[in-house]
């Protein structure tokens, strides 16, 4: 029986977009941009499973609540990519090459700036958590069962106390924090955020037109094929018509 731990008080200490499960579960499960059956993820033996939409308060959120828990020791990266935030892509940078003035090292998203963590806390999630990246499946069926492998492969609790820190959304969030240093991150923001908005509108005007070239060649097709059974027809009764008349 691997040892467990008891999660910081009032666990998960920081509120978003996420539901949890058994707190002595060692697998938190990150959808990114998609959003699942979360709760039915907690079901299946998560911790705790939630979507991460930004590069920068996003993930300090996620970090927050996994170092207060010992007990989670595998982050499993799944769903969608977030457009423009790459908010999947920053997480496992992160994880891999920390931050630096600031900024996660190796992150390709707009804006990968944290504010709230420190590098103890940054130190302490690398240590406690493996990633594991799945990243783009939705199906719910491998979600399951790459939890339950994880699940059997559980090592006990981190052996350390839960940590607490304290995650500021003061003035609007992280976003707005950064931008205080430095005003063009939100400009960056904006523009990130109509480019986004532009591109769903794109996709779904190429699917539109898409369905309306389809629509009409079937509608070709259709005629080409009534006319062949026109054409056949008149070969087969236009003898007998001749020799009728």
């Amino acid at each position: 029986m691997v040892e467990k731990k008891s999660p910081a008080s009032g666990w998960p200490i920081v509120q978003g977009d996420f539901h949890t499960g058994d707190a002595q579960s060692c697998v938190g499960v990150v959808t990114m941009g998609s959003h699942l059956d979360e709760q039915g993820i907690c079901d299946a033996g998560a911790a705790i499973a939630g979507s991460c939409k930004t590069e920068n308060l996003g993930i300090e959120k996620i970090i927050a609540n996994v170092i207060s828990n010992p007990n989670i020791r595998f982050i499993l990266c799944c769903g969608t990519e977030v457009k423009g935030h790459l908010s999947g892509q920053s997480f496992i940078a992160l994880h891999a090459g920390g931050v630096s003035g600031g900024k996660i090292v190796g992150a390709q998203g707009a804006i990968p700036f944290i504010e709230n963590l420190t590098d103890e806390a940054i130190k302490r999630f690398q240590d406690q958590v493996e990633m594991v990246n799945i990243m783009e499946s939705e199906d719910m069926g491998t979600i399951k069962a790459k939890i339950d492998e994880l699940k059997a492969k559980d090592p006990g609790a981190f052996p350390a106390e839960p940590m607490i820190v304290e995650v500021k959304e003061a003035g609007g969030a992280a976003e707005v924090a950064a931008a205080g240093a430095n005003p063009q991150f939100l400009e960056i923001e904006e523009r990130l955020n109509a480019i986004e908005e532009r591109i769903e509108f794109v996709d779904a005007e190429i699917a539109q037109r898409v369905g309306r070239k389809i629509g009409r060649d079937i509608g070709i097709l259709y005629g080409l094929v009534a006319g062949l059974i026109v054409f056949m027809m008149l070969l087969v009764l236009l003898p007998k018509l001749v020799g009728y008349l």
